[in-house]
């Protein structure tokens, strides 16, 4: 069994086959998370997971982008708005199949310098999720970019639980800060073609108990399917380098990683 931790099936570039993409991830034994990144695509992660007895579960969230520009992406539309954060209308969609709160968190790759408002409007809508998590009990997913400094602060002093940090890119004292906070790291695709060695020696150093797989479909594929679309079916490779780099069979390195996204997103198999 496969677990892909953050895949987002309910986006537009899956509109016509979603089905045929979920058989595809079935058809080799992964379960998913659909994850939320507005509340178009919250809601729409929660209908695909209803529509599952098991094996696809949902998350809902608001991404940092959206909270101070228009986003431009096609495969995300609809929800490429501006939006704020309201809570009772993400709660209303809770359910026992929505997993986690995310993906939430902090994107400073394209602030610009001019634009002062634009921390501020992530770190108060990140802050915002983290008290609606702790109020439902849910653990959260984080989205970090070129934000690590911040994203630690915030989580040390406003946040009490756990959670998975995403597509994580970083070297691996960085990701010891997050594990210290009690997180989980995943990684993903870019595993396969990173040429600078940090991720694999984060994905040598963490914990048996704390790693796990992702796609982050449809962006991302790993090799051999670089540059194309990705899909949650494509986490078997990023399982296999998992396994080649720490040197474990990769049925065993399967295994660890499925059950670990049963802990951490309290999935009863």
């Amino acid at each position: 069994m496969y677990f892909d931790t953050h895949t987002h099936v309910n986006f537009e570039a899956f509109a016509q086959e979603t089905e045929g993409v979920i058989q595809r991830a079935f058809d080799q034994e992964v379960w998913m998370t659909n994850v939320g990144t507005s509340f178009a695509t919250s809601k729409g992660a929660v209908e695909l997971a209803r529509k599952y007895e098991k094996g696809v579960y949902a998350t809902v969230g608001l991404h940092p982008i959206h909270t101070w520009q228009n986003v431009n992406d096609p495969e995300e539309s609809p929800a490429n708005t501006l939006q704020t954060f309201d809570e009772k209308e993400f709660a209303a969609l809770l359910n026992d199949k929505v997993v986690a709160v995310g993906e939430i968190g902090l994107d400073y790759f394209r602030v610009p310098p001019e634009d002062p408002d634009a921390r501020r409007l992530q770190k108060e809508a990140f802050i915002a999720q983290l008290d609606f998590a702790q109020k439902y009990n849910l653990p959260i997913v984080i989205h970090c970019r070129d934000a690590y400094e911040d994203t630690l602060e915030i989580l040390s002093s406003d946040y009490k639980g756990i959670g998975i940090l995403h597509s994580f890119t970083g070297d691996w004292p960085t990701a010891k800060k997050f594990l210290d906070l009690g997180f989980y790291v995943a990684l993903n695709g870019i595993m396969t073609f990173d040429k600078t060695g940090r991720l694999n020696e984060v994905c040598r150093n963490l914990p048996s108990d704390r790693i796990l797989s992702e796609t982050d479909a449809p962006y991302l594929a790993p090799a051999p399917h670089r540059g194309k679309r990705n899909e949650p079916a494509f986490v078997r490779y990023i399982v296999e380098q998992m396994a080649k780099i720490r040197w474990v069979p990769e049925e065993d390195m399967a295994r660890q990683t499925f059950d670990n996204a049963l802990s951490v997103y309290r999935i009863r198999q």
